[in-house]
């Protein structure tokens, strides 16, 4: 499943895009945030040297409805606030993409990570769109669940084939040479060899959608 980072420039009608522009030293890590039926709640630890002014300014907001403090240093506080317009939970909201917690917000800039399939993530920027939040593709890659694509046999026969020179043009050895090489039964090293090119074609082939899905985001295709 493709997995997407994206940089969302925040406008200043959100208040957190005009807070932390502000403040721009300031940093707003959201470790919770959920939409409710009215408004929003997001549990947050902010990091600033004059976290007193921050927090003043944060409590004008006619948007952030409620702060509840709960922990407090000289330069952070952990709290948890609700918001009568959680603009940037409602695009993730009505795509039904979940977000990658916790994640940072500074300078009016915010970065995610977000794991959908590609009609969902089209959808997600279909929707930043529409909420006239800019943001930029910054790369999509597919998440493998395995922790290797090939298997230590596969890796081994693929590199020495290519030692030997069997994947070269014109191809310095032949299968039967190879699987003599490996000590394996031509049938066996050919089986092995198959099944370790159709990974690598996959993946290649899953790279490529990975491009055109990141190309389809930016552009709106």
């Amino acid at each position: 499943m493709p997995s997407a980072e994206m940089r969302i420039t925040i406008p200043d009608r959100i208040w957190i895009g005009e807070l932390s522009r502000e403040y721009p030293d300031a940093v707003f890590e959201i470790l919770t945030a959920f939409p409710k039926e009215m408004g929003g709640v997001a549990l947050t630890e902010i990091r600033h040297s004059n976290i007193g002014a921050v927090m003043q300014t944060m409590g004008s907001y006619d948007d952030v409805t409620n702060i509840d403090l709960l922990q407090r240093t000289d330069d952070s506080v952990l709290a948890q606030f609700e918001t009568s317009s959680p603009i940037l939970l409602f695009p993730v909201r009505e795509a039904g993409t979940p977000l990658e917690l916790p994640f940072t917000v500074a300078d009016g800039v915010v970065d995610w990570e977000i794991t959908a399939s590609r009609e969902r993530l089209s959808l997600l920027a279909d929707q930043l769109r529409e909420f006239e939040i800019s943001f930029e593709v910054q790369s999509v890659t597919h998440r493998i669940e395995t922790t290797q694509l090939l298997s230590e046999k596969q890796t081994a026969l693929v590199q020495r084939a290519i030692e030997l020179g069997y994947y070269d043009t014109p191809r310095q050895a032949t299968l039967t040479e190879l699987a003599a090489d490996v000590d394996l039964a031509k049938s066996t090293c050919s089986e092995t060899l198959h099944r370790a090119e159709e990974k690598i074609i996959k993946q290649f082939a899953t790279s490529a959608g990975n491009i055109e899905t990141e190309r389809a985001l930016s552009t709106g295709e």
